[in-house]
């Protein structure tokens, strides 16, 4: 009986180191990972078919020639990632610059960044009325403001736009908010409430969504005041809407190149 055990005892590693060397080579897994982030790349996911054949020198440390194979591989379809995404920012480039046409830029003293004024809300087209002002930067943020000239304070610290029962509706921003704006002009009430930080991005796109409505705006305070809101700066509110998107795209594509352009050194 000691010896039937024995004789176990050296059979059953024996039967493991067999059945070990039956198993597939690293190579073989190796190409087995390599032809899987072939088919994921085949089927349109790019970075997690280079996720994939990144991984094969960490699994398959033996397969030399399958993990040169592989960094062959990746530098291809990074430089692939790349040349895309350029075609794109080619593309981008020529959007940006027509859109553009509709705007003036300017940095003043008091400008951290280049601001984009659009042609048509200009001071001297617009300081003389009440009305909705877009606001864009080089970065691509944009923001609102409600611009009110009137004989008595509204204090307003809101606006709602509406058309019927369609409406969109700003934050609101308090009297004592620097960002809340007033003065004296002649014998005139001049208040600025500007929206920035998202304060009213529902109406933007909510304006930006429906140019075709007839807009109303109500400027929301102590005082309501209500002002049909003009064509041109409803188109004014949709180009930079569209300018905003294109620049923050911009700054994406640049952005993944450049990390792309990282990973192949």
């Amino acid at each position: 009986m000691h010896t039937v055990k024995r004789k176990m005892s050296f059979l059953i590693p024996a039967l493991l180191i067999m059945l070990s060397a039956c198993g597939p080579s690293q190579r073989e897994l190796a190409v087995t990972e390599t032809n899987k982030a072939k088919a994921v790349f085949n089927a349109g996911d790019t970075l997690q078919a280079i996720q994939k054949l990144d991984s094969i020198r960490m699994k398959y440390s033996k397969a030399e020639v399958q993990i040169s194979v592989a960094k062959s591989l990746v530098t291809e379809m990074y430089q692939q990632l790349i040349d895309a995404r350029s075609m794109l920012l080619i593309n981008l480039d020529s959007t940006i610059t027509e859109l553009e046409k509709d705007f003036t830029k300017e940095k003043t003293e008091f400008d951290r960044y280049t601001q984009y004024n659009h042609k048509r809300q200009t001071f001297n087209r617009s300081w003389d009325r009440s009305f909705l002002q877009v606001h864009l930067d080089e970065r691509g943020e944009l923001y609102l403001s409600s611009n009110y000239l009137g004989k008595k304070w509204l204090k307003h610290t809101g606006i709602r736009v509406y058309d019927g029962k369609l409406q969109a509706k700003s934050e609101e921003i308090p009297l004592d908010d620097p960002l809340n704006h007033r003065s004296d002009f002649l014998d005139y009430k001049w208040e600025k409430v500007s929206y920035m930080n998202g304060k009213a991005d529902s109406v933007i796109h909510f304006i930006a969504n429906n140019p075709d409505l007839d807009f109303k705006c109500v400027f929301l305070g102590e005082r309501n005041f209500y002002i049909l809101v003009e064509d041109y700066d409803i188109n004014a509110v949709v180009e930079a809407l569209a300018l905003s998107k294109a620049i923050k795209r911009k700054k994406e594509l640049e952005a993944e190149i450049k990390q792309f352009q990282k990973e192949l050194k």
